[in-house]
């Protein structure tokens, strides 16, 4: 949530200044908690924003990292940029493991796009060294941010894919209609199923109501277009879809996984970034398993068929 180009700052949702002092800062987050508990009338996806904001700002030290990693403090902020590093934890080294087959280019296509409105919003003739700088994206306009901040949950949700290993093979920007931005994230083929999968990021808590999202920041009917696009996709392929994901921030969803049943006759589940892994090894409830020769076929069909954006 705190990381993404869309998301309030851990001030932000305290409702702060940075600048504030320590005892500001607490009775703000004493404030916070009664506005937001679940027992008080408040969402329990705000509650959970409200107690992250205060683990990252809540002590001198964490506060000190915070504004050194988000741009508040002396030291640059880490880009956006697709060339800066992938942290992690130093008991994690990088995974050598076999991948998952891997074809198109996750967020490709939404960071073209966000760079030739960005450097139209910015003006002609004005020299940017980074477009990707996080002040500067701070100040764009919603619509820039949204883009950036969905072609990072691309980009998170392939390499949560690469690792589940070479039995796994994704498409990725596949073109499902004529317009440029009708497309389907990432198309999965694996042994629990086949699955299009839609990486979102809408800056905020969402939830689940009559088997669409809703949620500040959500615009439309996500889930509704994304089969839209899968049965687009299918009809080029000659492929049944075994169900459809839609992959969220984990600080976004207040349960990360949430299963809805049969949505116009396709198995969808909701998912946090991090309980991806585990839904795509077991399967969402009711999509059909494939295996053996099937699993070189549909692969084969699709490998024939599928178009990037």
């Amino acid at each position: 949530m705190f990381d993404s180009p869309l998301s309030a700052s851990a001030y932000q949702v305290l409702g702060v200044d940075p600048t504030v002092d320590e005892e500001g800062l607490r009775k703000a987050y004493r404030l916070r908690q009664r506005q937001t508990h679940p027992d008080t009338g408040g969402e329990a996806a705000v509650f959970i924003q409200v107690q992250r904001a205060w683990e990252l700002v809540g002590t001198p030290a964490a506060r000190a990292a915070y504004d050194r990693g988000h741009g508040f403090g002396a030291t640059p902020a880490a880009s956006f940029s697709p060339d800066a590093p992938v942290w992690r934890p130093p008991s994690r080294p990088a995974d050598t493991r076999p991948k998952a087959r891997s074809y198109g280019q996750p967020g490709g296509w939404r960071r073209e796009r966000y760079l030739t409105l960005m450097r139209e919003w910015v003006g002609r003739g004005v020299d940017i060294p980074d477009l990707y700088d996080p002040a500067l994206v701070r100040s764009a306009p919603h619509a820039l941010r949204r883009l950036l901040a969905d072609a990072l949950a691309e980009e998170a949700t392939a390499r949560v894919v690469a690792d589940l290993g070479m039995g796994y093979t994704v498409w990725h920007d596949v073109a499902a209609g004529h317009a440029s931005d009708e497309k389907v994230d990432h198309v999965v083929l694996g042994p629990s199923g086949l699955y299009g999968v839609m990486s979102e990021d809408f800056g905020g808590p969402v939830r689940v109501r009559r088997g669409e999202l809703v949620g500040d920041g959500v615009e439309g009917a996500p889930i509704a277009t994304l089969l839209a696009r899968l049965r687009s996709v299918a009809r080029s392929a000659r492929v049944k879809f075994g169900g459809a994901i839609v992959v969220l921030p984990d600080d976004d969803l207040d349960q990360p996984i949430q299963e809805l049943g049969k949505v116009r006759g396709v198995p969808v589940a909701v998912v946090s970034r991090s309980a991806l892994s585990t839904v795509l090894r077991r399967g969402v409830t009711g999509a059909r398993e494939v295996g053996g020769n099937e699993v070189f076929d549909i692969r084969t069909r699709l490998q024939h068929a599928v178009r990037y954006v």
